[in-house]
């Protein structure tokens, strides 16, 4: 007799109660996380260091501006606006090295974490826009 391959997202009965593996291991995952002993402190409580200028370039020279734009303003239907504001710097290093969704990891072997670090310091250095209303050609007061 041939026995039925579950698939791993496929409801099992236990003890009367429906379970998918996914539900159950999501679950282990937030009680491990959450059963850490301290706390720990954010690393962006730290001052982060880099070279505006060296950022910039490096922010080009790795093709970012291709779907973040040339000031990280994004690029409609290919990259997020990245600035400003600057996401926190744990943000840029997480989706960097392990990126969600259409975008390719940049790893250490080709992006070092100072290199990283300075363009984080470029996404930091771009200044808000101005506000709506005192761009005289839509309508700021004269």
């Amino acid at each position: 007799m041939k026995t039925k391959q579950r698939h791993f997202l496929e409801p099992v009965s236990l003890g009367g109660m429906l379970y998918s593996t996914t539900v159950v291991v999501s679950l282990a995952m937030l009680l491990m996380m959450t059963a850490q002993a301290e706390p720990q402190a954010p690393r962006s409580a730290q001052p982060v260091r880099g070279d505006v200028k060296k950022g910039r370039t490096l922010y080009l020279k790795y093709g970012c501006y291709e779907c973040h734009g040339t000031e990280a303003q994004g690029g409609g239907y290919t990259g997020p606006k990245l600035a400003p504001p600057a996401d926190p710097v744990e943000v840029l290093f997480s989706q960097v090295r392990d990126p969600v969704n259409e975008m390719p990891p940049f790893t250490r072997k080709v992006l070092s974490d100072h290199e990283l670090l300075d363009i984080y310091a470029f996404l930091q250095s771009i200044p808000n826009p101005p506000a709506v209303n005192t761009i005289p050609i839509l309508g700021a007061p004269k």
